[in-house]
């Protein structure tokens, strides 16, 4: 195995509607018309609109189902196994990334699970999408689409979005490559002798009930627990299909983007010997949980790791996975750092979380998705802010009188991603 991959990052500048779908001068151009057409021909969808957000307007974004980046393939297929039935390999060849905007879907798809960003104010603060030029899509469902075909569909239609409007930059020229590399792990075990052989175990949330993760097109429920490279992440290997709280959702843009992945290839043959991923699966029954538990930790001993990074995705019963993994691999002499949020309740006094081990010594908080915020009120919502009612972090009382709206940080998308791709954090106090 060597996997060799080439990112073409187009600094998009600008995003505007036009009559023509191309870039000119790093200014993205989208035909609305060509557009719709394009997310129309899924016959499950009876309308659709869109709509452009950018830094610094008074814009607010309600209900937010999934965030991406368009990127696209030279030769080949960008997420790979969701369209095609035959599918390579990805992370390998030449991929063009449409860096600095982003496809944005929404749509109240099941109560509680929609989140808001906010393009100026205090919740951009939360956001790493309210500094994104994001294009919004609004689609209207048939009335026969139940929420899993609802969810099924607007999943799609991001993709496919996000898909279309990467290969617009096939045709651009002005780029910024950077490449990469991935060897085997044998030729990997005896590269950096000196260096500390570390990995990382990425949780992904597979639960069903609307909360679920897309591994080659496949379903991460039925799956164990799989040895993964960096640059197939970056291809659109792992595609979100979570209806989890706003706050700790993983979108496909954090995949992507995945910034544990980002740090670690940046430290590789530095400070440390990145061996490689294990993708764990985040299952609901407790057999689950320790099998894929003990699959997971075989397999970081078979890439020989000396440490390892654990990231976190939801709350609730996911934590335990973490756990388990965490107390397993310390029990086995394998230094581990875990990432994850608080739900300390709005005042910090709360148990932080629902289930800890004492070997969990090294712990890199994202805050407290309980903490609350009042929000000033927008010039401008995309969406049906009245969702707001049955929506994490938010209640009846959210909207306030005067148009303001107090929410917890909870309800902001992104705002305490558990791979830390976020503002937020902690301190000892």
């Amino acid at each position: 195995l060597k996997m060799n991959l080439e990112l073409r990052k187009i600094h998009i500048v600008d995003v505007v509607f036009s009559n023509e779908n191309k870039i000119e001068n790093n200014v993205l151009k989208l035909n609305k018309i060509s557009l719709s057409e394009l997310i129309k021909e899924d016959k499950r969808i009876k309308n659709v609109d869109f709509d452009i957000a950018k830094p610094g307007q008074s814009v607010r974004i309600f209900p937010v189902k999934d965030v991406i980046e368009p990127r696209a393939k030279l030769n080949g297929e960008i997420f790979p196994g969701v369209f095609k039935d035959h599918m390579d390999e990805a992370g390998s060849g030449i991929t063009y990334v449409l860096d600095g905007c982003a496809v944005v879907t929404t749509g109240p798809i099941v109560g509680f699970q929609e989140g808001l960003i906010d393009m100026s104010g205090p919740a951009a603060e939360y956001s790493i999408f309210s500094k994104l030029l994001n294009i919004v899509m609004i689609i209207t469902k048939e009335d026969y689409v139940d929420p899993h075909e609802h969810e099924e569909t607007v999943r799609l239609a991001g993709i496919k979005l996000a898909k279309f409007i990467g290969e617009i930059g096939l045709m651009y020229d002005t780029y910024e490559s950077v490449s990469y590399e991935w060897k085997s792990i044998g030729e990997k075990f005896g590269q950096y002798p000196g260096l500390p052989k570390v990995a990382y175990v990425y949780n992904c949330m597979s639960q069903g009930l609307l909360h679920d993760t897309y591994f080659y097109g496949r379903d991460t429920k039925h799956i164990v627990p799989s040895l993964i490279t960096p640059l197939e992440v970056m291809d659109g290997a792992i595609v979100s299909g979570n209806c989890v709280s706003p706050g700790s959702k993983t979108t496909t843009y954090h995949h992507l983007n995945n910034a544990v992945i980002k740090e670690l290839l940046k430290k590789h043959g530095k400070e440390i010997n990145f061996m490689g991923i294990v993708l764990n699966p985040l299952m609901v029954t407790l057999k689950e949980k320790y099998r894929n538990c003990m699959l997971s930790v075989k397999s970081i001993e078979m890439l020989g790791a000396e440490g390892v990074i654990i990231s976190q995705e939801g709350f609730g019963n996911p934590t335990t996975d973490l756990m388990i993994v965490c107390q397993s691999l310390e029990n086995r002499g394998i230094k581990t750092v875990i990432i994850t949020n608080e739900d300390a309740g709005i005042d910090g006094m709360s148990e932080s979380l629902p289930d800890s081990v004492t070997e969990a010594k090294a712990i890199v908080s994202t805050g407290n998705s309980n903490a609350t915020i009042m929000l000033p009120k927008m010039e401008r919502v995309i969406g049906h802010l009245k969702d707001i009612e049955k929506t994490t972090g938010g209640n009846v009382d959210s909207i306030q009188e005067d148009g303001r709206l107090l929410v917890e940080i909870h309800g902001i998308m992104g705002s305490h991603n558990l791979q830390g791709n976020t503002y937020l954090s902690a301190e000892t106090v």
